[in-house]
């Protein structure tokens, strides 16, 4: 989440018949390890054995204009299986976000310091909201954050949409050296240009020594290796990672909410599993 727009992969359609950007790394299988069903009830926090809500409204690097929460009106769950990330056109109390009083909350939720892996099959089902300035993500970052910082530790874009693309899913790798625009990656759009809101889709990579695989509905968009880094610059996935979930509203890439944004907005996510490798 800490970058600007990029596209500098190969776009691919589902099941079109293209060549990846390299060649798919033959797949183990798989073994479970970690997971959250978001199972309980209505208004129920998420597990805090699992996530942790992060807090603030600086911007995250993005100008993004929310201000994050511990509430449970912007990250609970629903009584149906699924954990709801709300985002609302409000000033939660107290609040200062970068550009003066807060004008929206939401909710970031991270597994930092709870679970990290180390290479593996991570993926979510989730259903990604509609409005313009809604950023939603699921991605990872590099478990040694806090000594190596940003962009050092590495970060593994798993899925991100932005309303002005609504069919367009993106995964994306940050490194140092390689970051924001520079961030090696690609995309797909569905096959009829159905938008992302619409439906439930589960978005996923295989990440395994030397390779991350990105997936949509167990379509194979786009594989990673050393050789897209760019030349002089190091391969830093491969150590632990942690997880994280968000629902940004406004920054660099998507641009502010308007009048046609109907609020509240919600990122719905149906389940987060992890694997390891047989």
């Amino acid at each position: 989440m800490n970058r600007l727009l990029r596209i500098c992969g190969a776009l691919m359609l589902f099941g079109a018949a293209l060549t990846p950007v390299t060649p798919a790394i033959a797949a183990p299988a798989w073994i479970p390890v970690w997971q959250d069903d978001f199972d309980g009830e209505a208004g129920s926090p998420p597990d805090p054995g699992k996530w942790t809500a992060q807090i603030g409204g600086d911007g995250w690097g993005n100008q993004e204009l929310e201000y994050y929460t511990a509430s449970t009106r912007n990250a609970a769950l629903n009584g149906e299986g699924q954990l709801a990330i709300s985002a609302l056109e409000e000033q939660p109390e107290g609040s200062t976000c970068w550009y003066g009083p807060c004008r929206y909350s939401s909710a970031r939720l991270t597994t930092k310091d709870k679970f990290a892996q180390q290479y593996g099959k991570i993926e979510a089902r989730m259903k990604v909201p509609s409005g313009k300035g809604m950023w939603p993500a699921f991605w990872m970052m590099g478990n040694d954050f806090d000594t190596a910082e940003w962009p050092n530790c590495g970060e593994i874009d798993v899925m991100e949409n932005v309303a002005s693309e609504p069919d367009t899913v993106y995964g994306t790798l940050h490194g140092p050296g390689y970051f924001d625009e520079n961030g090696p990656g690609g995309s797909t759009r569905t096959p009829d240009g159905t938008p992302l809101s619409a439906a439930f889709h589960t978005y996923g990579v295989e990440w395994q020594p030397n390779s991350v695989s990105w997936f949509i509905d167990d379509t194979r968009y786009l594989t990673l290796t050393p050789a897209n880094i760019p030349a002089g610059n190091r391969w830093v996935f491969d150590h632990p990672f942690f997880t994280l979930l968000n629902l940004a509203v406004g920054g660099t890439w998507p641009g502010s909410p308007d009048s046609s944004t109907a609020f509240p907005q919600q990122l719905l996510v149906d389940y987060v599993h992890v694997f390891s490798a047989a």
